[in-house]
């Protein structure tokens, strides 16, 4: 005789899943809204949108085709460059991270984030020819 088994839908599971990751991300949202400062939030901001870009470089890449192989490799280099550069940024302004970063002062870190990124789009414009 053949034993029937019962198996759970997948939307089932994927719903289940989900009840278990949603506290878990608000808890998180409202922690990060109540303990970042608002100049952590702007280099966040800025970080997500670099991200975005990139990843919507590389759909595009893989969509249409890299033609001008330098514009694509610049522009995605470019994109990576600039958010390692915002990482670093980020991690020099954190007020957590002050006793690491004692000799660099906030306005320190930003010019130095800003004439890293100087160099780094005067090389992505000669790349490009």
């Amino acid at each position: 005789m053949l034993r029937q088994m019962y198996y759970h839908p997948i939307h089932v599971t994927i719903f289940r899943m989900a009840a278990q990751v949603v506290p878990v991300l608000t808890k998180l949202f409202d922690d990060y809204q109540k303990t970042t400062s608002s100049k952590l939030k702007i280099i966040d901001a800025y970080m997500t949108y670099i991200l975005f870009t990139g990843i919507f470089q590389f759909i595009y890449c893989l969509l249409v085709g890299t033609f001008p192989f330098n514009s694509f490799l610049s522009g995605f280099i470019s994109t990576v460059t600039s958010f390692v550069l915002a990482s670093c940024l980020r991690m020099q302004v954190n007020q957590e991270n002050r006793s690491e970063f004692t000799a660099v002062s906030t306005e320190r870190a930003f010019a130095d984030f800003i004439f890293a990124n100087l160099i780094l789009h005067l090389v992505v414009v000669n790349f490009l020819g």
